[in-house]
């Protein structure tokens, strides 16, 4: 279908009061998905969003598009249902840590082995901010908060690394504070066909306030992540004088200069899985920055349409008279 005039980030803007904390990090985040959706060339009523249960997943109130607020984690089992009953529609998950990590992960993970063609942003700020302030799964060890006053035991999971385990098609992240990233980054999800896994990093300035800021202060930031891109030597720093070199099967930081050119440094290739699986185990490493970008990228058969070509095989097979009438069937007269 196409589309007759082109829409503006206004097309995207609901009517409805935005009803986050004053300086939540999901304002940046629905700005810019308002803003890179109409670079997208899809009709507003080909667009749906489902969310679970958080803070993020009232998204699709402010979303100008067809959505669906479902229930605790069931948000992939929901837009599955979306997804297979009308392929032509354009499929997006909202989520959070709490709800795709924790009640929702085996939702999460199958919708990924399935390779379904929709898009899932999962927001993490590393805490339940809904229900006031409890640790997540992706809380640190040792995180002290109502549920947990003498500090969490439970080791974070690392949702890219799980995403991995589940044989996702697409793996990214990105941070809230870096719009113009996390606007191509979208985008990115976008061109995908399969499902995409979009990872946020997005601050709860209520209940976990300063959760990333070794990655967003200005001071700081360019000495603690590395941005990927794509067929790139992996260089980052303030004065873009570090790089990663391979030693053995993981990655060490080295100094560009007399011992180590930019020749020596690994480029990235987003098709490696090998790779991009040790990129993912950086998340957690103190001596190595926190990776930005697309980890993982590859191209594999979606399962709605390996669905739609075998109820095109089965009807060619199969006469539906003969299957209602069966062998055991008689006429009454």
């Amino acid at each position: 279908m196409a589309i007759t005039e082109q829409l503006t980030k206004k097309d995207f803007q609901s009517d409805q009061d935005i009803r986050w904390c004053p300086g939540c990090g999901d304002y940046v985040i629905l700005a810019q998905v308002q803003k890179v959706f109409p670079k997208l060339g899809i009709p507003k009523e080909k667009m749906v969003i489902v969310s679970g249960i958080g803070c993020s997943s009232r998204f699709p109130y402010y979303m100008n598009t067809y959505g669906f607020h479902s229930i605790h984690g069931r948000a992939p089992a929901v837009a599955t249902g979306v997804k297979l009953a009308n392929p032509e529609l354009d499929v997006w998950v909202i989520t959070g840590d709490g709800d795709a990590m924790s009640i929702g992960g085996n939702h999460f993970t199958h919708v990924l082995r399935r390779n379904i063609n929709m898009k899932i942003l999962m927001f993490n700020n590393r805490i339940y901010g809904l229900t006031k302030g409890q640790y997540s799964p992706t809380s640190e060890v040792g995180k002290i908060t109502k549920s947990t006053p003498m500090g969490s035991l439970d080791y974070p999971f690392n949702p890219p690394a799980l995403a991995f385990g589940a044989s996702a098609t697409f793996i990214g992240r990105t941070i809230d504070k870096e719009l113009k990233h996390m606007g191509s980054m979208v985008e990115e999800c976008s061109k995908h066909v399969g499902t995409s896994f979009l990872e946020i990093y997005q601050n709860c300035n209520i209940f976990n306030d300063g959760a990333f800021k070794n990655l967003t202060d200005r001071d700081v930031k360019s000495d603690n992540v590395i941005v990927l891109n794509e067929n790139t030597p992996m260089i980052f720093g303030k004065e873009k004088d570090k790089g990663l070199v391979l030693e053995g099967t993981r990655f060490k930081v080295v100094k560009i200069g007399s011992d180590f050119s930019e020749s020596d440094l690994v480029v990235h290739n987003p098709r490696d899985r090998n790779l991009g699986l040790m990129i993912s185990e950086m998340t957690y490493d103190e001596n190595l920055p926190v990776p930005i970008g697309v980890f993982y990228k590859e191209d594999k058969p979606t399962y709605e349409e390996m669905m739609i070509n075998q109820l095109k095989s089965a009807s060619k097979k199969v006469d539906l008279q003969s299957l209602i009438e069966g062998p055991n069937s008689w006429e009454v007269k």
